[in-house]
């Protein structure tokens, strides 16, 4: 029995079985336990595997947990995910390492992680943690030890973790509205909660408070957070708010890029303009913040280095037998672009003394 038959068997394409027997991205995990049944059911193992095996000191597993909420079956269609695992590919070829592709339903959580552990497939593991519970995470390190999780920390698991500094960042957008003269700024969430959107939400509000600013109920929204278009929920809340008689915001952060281009989008069909009638910033500097317009001001997440400090730290970990852990922290820069402008009412100081 050849791969043409077993594709022939579950109804995919020849590309779809590679796919499904390499691990790597590009089908969803339904697609992929389908053919690994059929092809169990015929009797087909596929040669790939042994060399896999073979090779497992010199490879590593890309580990998804994915969900209907942040981490999508299409993860590897995500823009930021997109970005970050083109890092980790590209360093772990300059390291020596191939790179192998596991995805995991959290709905069968325990038993996915286990066939995986059992696989044995790689000399260590790096997580994408961006939706994981602390629980999940030590189940994780229980059978796979050789860990680094990217994306989230845990400060009380002896686990190793490469995550961004969400405070720093969204402190950074409000630090910038604010000296901009904004002083009624909205807030667009999401709606699923997750560690990093926390964490922004905490540094934003941090920044606000310092400088005496508080957001109002009314102006805290939540909208889905992995739709580029405009949503319909984001337009009825906007609706009422406005219907309300109260004046729109003249800024509002949003707590990933993905948030604000819909958010952009969606005040376009309502007649308000960016960045005449409010500004907006997001967060995470995905591609699609220079594609869309106005430019999206943002902050930009450093993906390639977060890529290159996993695969470093855990080739490290798997060659030299370093056994301390380590939690690291990568900061964020400001990236200003069009999407933000003073309030029409603001007149910077300088300004007020000359008009004096």
């Amino acid at each position: 029995m050849k791969m043409e038959d077993i594709a022939k068997l579950a109804n995919v394409s020849k590309s779809a079985v590679s796919l499904a027997f390499s691990g790597k991205p590009g089908i969803g995990p339904d697609t992929r336990e389908r053919i690994l049944q059929v092809a169990h059911e015929a009797g087909y193992s596929p040669k790939s595997k042994t060399i896999t095996a073979s090779r497992s000191d010199k490879s590593l597993l890309f580990l998804v947990c994915t969900n209907s909420g942040i981490v999508l079956e299409e993860y590897y269609q995500q823009p930021f995910f997109k970005e970050l695992i083109q890092f980790i590919e590209e360093r772990c070829r300059q390291k020596g390492y191939s790179l192998i592709f596991s995805t995991v339903d959290v709905e069968f959580f325990q038993r996915d992680i286990q066939m995986v552990a059992e696989e044995k497939r790689s000399a260590g593991t790096i997580v994408l943690g961006t939706n994981l519970t602390r629980e999940q995470i030590s189940d994780i390190h229980a059978k796979l030890p050789n860990l680094i999780v990217l994306d989230t920390c845990f400060d009380t698991l002896p686990v190793q973790f490469i995550q961004i500094n969400n405070v720093m960042g969204a402190y950074q957008a409000g630090a910038y509205l604010c000296d901009m003269g904004h002083t009624s700024i909205g807030y667009i969430a999401s709606n699923v909660r997750i560690h990093n959107f926390e964490e922004r939400k905490r540094g934003f509000l941090a920044a606000l408070m310092e400088r005496g600013l508080k957001i109002p109920e009314a102006q805290m929204l939540a909208v889905a957070p992995t739709i580029l278009t405009s949503q319909e929920d984001l337009n009825r809340q906007l609706t009422v708010y406005l219907e309300s008689g109260k004046t729109l915001p003249t800024a509002w952060f949003c707590e990933c890029d993905y948030i604000a281009i819909s958010a952009m989008k969606t005040m376009s069909e309502l007649g308000i303009r960016v960045p005449q009638d409010t500004s907006i910033i997001g967060f995470d500097n995905i591609t699609e913040s220079v594609i869309v317009t106005p430019e999206l001001t943002t902050i930009h997440v450093e993906k390639e280095r977060m890529a290159v400090l996993a695969v470093d730290l855990l080739t490290d970990t798997i060659e030299q037998g370093t056994q301390v852990t380590a939690k690291i922290t990568v900061d964020t820069k400001f990236v200003e672009r069009n999407s933000c402008a003073a309030p029409a009412t603001f007149v910077p100081k300088g300004e007020l003394t000359e008009q004096a």
